[in-house]
């Protein structure tokens, strides 16, 4: 699909963007990079010895960091030179030195040498690579000059690993490349290098026999040479072509060739762009397509669409730059185009030349000045092929005829009537072009001149004098005939022009509300399922045809949506699809790539990469429009970032349950390494006391040893039911076996099990009188009770009350456990009741953490609430238990 271009300036004025480009480097630092095909060619070499220049015309300049690798040349070029201590970081327990980046921007020199661009810094350092520090000295207005290797330069990373078989790791984005204020190549040739290679001037000699039969070899520096020169030539290209914008220089400079190749729709756009690449190649320059929209352009008919899509796609192909600009005036927005871009010659085809209009190649000779025009001459063509070349919205149709005779029949009606009435002549004429204007907007240009001249011809022989003959006797009435037609041709132009505007607007208006609806489909979609079927609905209704989706899953490529419904894609249809993901490439129907398939293909891209296939197919026998290829393709980016949207939502949710899981099994071991261990040695040891000094010991050590054993395994017992307790909860296998039960038996029996934990606090019960039964399941109330108990008892200071009150309120049983303890802070509260969670009091994380949380559970399959709150008076946790109360039965025990 043709990029956009920016809309060349006009009256001499310097372009927008270059000087916002200019703008932004206001108060920032100046980047020099000294570029290199290789290792070894003398980069820092060449940076120091600018740098001795520079110093000695008195400017700060500090060496940031040198890498000499050993070589005597640049170590004996840092003397004399200030630099920056390097700071030691600890890297798996090694010492490791690096670029002190604080203390360059605390010095805060004028200029700043940093070696090694693309180096990876040591862990610890602030940024992860040297260019990222680069970009902050730049940042905060300080100058540098850096190395570069080409082989570090991201895009060209590829195809370096092709070239020399090497995959490089470090490597700098083409932006912060692209983005440097000036680049400086330095050069050696392939020979001169192996020759300093064989000296040990680059490597040592080990390392030296080895680079050179691997990366050091004549062929790999030649190809790195090239691409460095390229880079460096373009680099100044783009330079000179931002310098002339910024100066409002309308060019051009004939510093390099460049070959732009004009795509009229009424030429043959595909031998246009043959021609255009082979005198680029033969020029040694670099060449590129334009097409100007116009007005015009919006409504062209089929056949133009398609010759201009596939002139275009071939541009791609051959590797040419194919660019898309608006303008009113094609002549004037061409030109403003081919000096922008430094064009220095303008490939345009032939048209037939017709007396009415100059071609435009006449209008480009006419203004083209200091660009070379070369006129392409068109092949012989059939007479269906020159008819489809007529001006759009000046055809001429049996419609438009018709539209035409009947507009001037209807005129002379009404002119009769108006002459009826004895109005004067002009009223007449007003309704002749009211009729022209009809003609005009609703069949075109050509046939509203033609209704001109026969209205011309109707009023001259019907209304004027004499009447019924085409002669003029009145002076007056000549006049009025004469201007009535130039009215009417004026009217005819405006109204046609009017026309091509209307739908121009409205086929923009088309696609916005397309674009719009299609937006809004997708960000109402929630899950994949229903993005794919807003994609592919939408799609199909664009193209009125059929769409599919595909997505990567174990098999290949599956159909994860299409509209309509479609199971299966044919042989070749499927291979397309692939090649399409595969090579992240449109493929198909209408392309070079497997034409012979039904379906036409397009990878939906993202930064991450492809992330499916949308096909289309349509039911006439020729391929979708290249208007609607383009709405569909930028359907298809949207649909990219929906479906990559979509994934990300999946992604963040797989990672948060990771997460959580990986939390909670880390608790659990937790849990288990404290929780079984700390009983399981209690009991051991007692156990181990017993058998090898059972005999030495009287009765009561040997009963406490037992009574030990006995209370470390009931809270082993406890821990292990906890488990299980949680296990079944979150099973949903806990269905409690409910039964009438009465509180202060559920409460002396907990009090009752609870005797060892409290002996050393003093528990009160409180119930209110005529507390009412509650049905509950008893053995599991029993245990929230007990949890809740030993929790209080756990965290509160020995010899402190712990109270369990119940009471009862309008339709619920209030059950709460108070201690005086250290309490828990307000945004703990809720917490607390997580799995595995523990509150940090200082030396009290006893616990798996799993007590409350199976008590929340418990309370809650019973349908009422738990909550933590303060104690009394601001003193210790109160626990709260809310459970509803039910009607008991007439027979129930008092």
């Amino acid at each position: 699909m043709p990029t956009p271009a920016p809309t060349p300036t006009e009256d001499g004025r310097p372009s927008p963007d270059a000087l916002l480009r200019a703008a932004r480097q206001e108060g920032r630092g100046h980047l020099k990079i000294f570029l290199g095909a290789a290792p070894g060619v003398g980069k820092t070499y060449a940076m120091l010895s600018a740098a001795h220049e520079l110093l000695r015309q008195g400017v700060d300049v500090l060496a940031g960091v040198i890498e000499h690798h050993g070589r005597e040349e640049t170590r004996a070029l840092l003397q004399g030179m200030p630099q920056q201590p390097l700071m030691t970081l600890d890297y798996r327990g090694r010492p490791f030195q690096d670029m002190d980046l604080d203390g360059i921007l605390a010095r805060s020199p004028r200029l700043v040498l940093v070696d090694e661009f693309a180096h990876s810094n040591v862990p610890g350092c602030r940024h992860a690579r040297r260019w990222q520090d680069v970009a902050e000295l730049l940042e905060a207005g300080i100058d540098v000059y850096t190395t570069l290797n080409i082989q570090h330069l991201e895009s060209l990373n590829d195809i370096v690993q092709r070239i020399a078989g090497i995959k490089v790791r470090e490597t700098v984005p083409d932006t912060v490349f692209a983005a440097a204020d000036e680049i400086e190549l330095i050069d050696l040739p392939p020979p001169d290098l192996i020759r300093r290679l064989e000296d040990g001037k680059v490597y040592v000699p080990e390392q030296a026999r080895r680079a050179i039969h691997h990366f050091f070899s004549p062929a790999t520096l030649t190809a790195l040479r090239e691409m460095a020169l390229r880079q460096a030539a373009e680099r100044v290209d783009r330079q000179m072509v931002d310098y002339m914008r910024a100066h409002a220089i309308t060019g051009p400079w004939p510093t390099r060739e460049r070959v732009l190749v004009y795509l009229d729709p009424d030429c043959d756009g595909e031998r246009l762009v043959r021609s255009g690449k082979r005198m680029a190649e033969r020029r040694g320059a670099s060449w590129g397509a334009v097409v100007v929209e116009t007005p015009h352009a919006a409504v062209l008919d089929e056949a133009r669409r398609d010759r201009l899509a596939a002139a275009l796609r071939l541009t791609s192909r051959l590797g040419g730059d194919s660019t898309t600009i608006h303008g009113d005036d094609a002549v004037e927005a061409l030109l403003g185009h081919a000096r922008s871009s430094n064009a220095t010659v303008l490939v345009v085809g032939r048209q037939p030349r017709r007396w009415w209009r100059r071609t435009m190649a006449d209008h480009l000779l006419a203004r083209s000045g200091e660009v070379n025009l070369l006129v392409v001459a068109e092949q012989a063509r059939g007479k269906d092929e020159a008819q489809a070349t007529s001006p759009a919205g000046v055809g001429w149709s049996w419609r438009a005829a018709v539209v035409a005779s009947l507009a001037v029949v209807g005129a002379t009606l009404v002119g009769h009537g108006i002459d009826l009435l004895g109005l004067p002549l002009p009223n007449i004429s007003v309704a002749y072009l009211m009729g022209v204007l009809f003609v005009a907007i609703r069949a075109g240009q050509l046939p509203a001149i033609a209704a001109s001249v026969a209205s011309f011809f109707a009023f001259n022989f019907f209304f004027t004098e004499p009447r019924y003959t085409f002669a003029i006797t009145d002076t007056q009435n000549i006049l009025t005939v004469v201007f009535f037609l130039l009215a009417a041709v004026v009217v005819s132009r405006m109204a046609a022009r009017l026309r091509v505007q209307v739908q121009v607007l409205r086929e923009n208006a088309r696609r916005t509300e397309t674009l719009y609806a299609f937006g809004r489909k997708v960000s109402a979609a929630v899950t994949q399922d229903d993005v794919l079927w807003a994609i592919a609905h939408h799609v199909a209704s664009t193209v009125h045809g059929s769409s599919v989706i595909l997505l990567p899953a174990e098999g290949g490529l599956q159909v994860a949506a299409a509209y309509p419904p479609e199971d299966n894609l044919d042989d070749r249809s499927a291979a397309a699809a692939e090649w399409a993901w595969s090579h992240e490439q449109v493929a198909g129907r209408g392309t070079s790539t497997l034409p012979a398939a039904q379906w036409l293909f397009m990878p939906l891209k993202t930064a991450r990469g492809a992330v499916g296939v949308l096909g289309v197919h349509v039911a006439s026998p020729q391929a979708p429009l290249p208007d609607t290829m383009r709405l569909v393709e930028t359907l298809a980016d949207q649909a990219a970032i929906a479906l990559e949207r979509t994934t990300l939502v999946q992604d963040i949710e797989a990672a948060r349950v990771a997460t959580e899981r990986e939390r909670l099994r880390s608790a659990l071991l937790s849990s288990l390494s404290h929780d079984l261990r700390t009983p399981l040695v209690s009991i051991m040891g007692a156990s181990s006391s017993l058998l090898s000094y059972g005999d030495r010991l009287d009765n009561g050590s040997r009963t406490e040893l037992a009574q030990t054993i006995q209370d470390e395994a009931e809270r082993l017992n406890r821990f292990v039911q906890n488990l299980l307790d949680m296990t079944r909860l979150g099973a949903g296998a806990l269905v409690p076996k409910r039964d009438w039960v009465d509180v202060q038996d559920l409460l002396r029996s907990v009090v009752g099990r609870a005797a060892r934990l409290t002996d050393q606090h003093v528990v009160q019960v409180e119930i209110t009188p005529q507390m009412p039964l509650l049905y509950v399941d008893g053995v599991l109330m029993e245990q929230v009770v007990f949890n809740l108990l030993d929790n209080a008892c756990k965290y509160a200071p020995a010899g402190t009350v712990v109270k369990l009150w119940a009471s009862h309120t309008a339709g619920q049983a209030v059950i709460e456990v108070v201690d005086q303890g250290p309490g828990i802070r307000l945004a703990d509260r809720e917490r607390v009741f997580d799995m595995f969670y523990r509150v940090d009091q200082g030396d009290h994380r006893s616990g798996t953490g799993l007590g409350l949380a199976i008590c929340r559970g418990i309370v809650q399959a019973h349908g009422g609430t738990i909550v933590a709150d303060g104690g009394l008076h601001g003193v210790g946790t109160g626990v709260i238990i809310r459970l509803p109360l039910s009607a008991p039965p007439a027979e129930a025990p008092p």
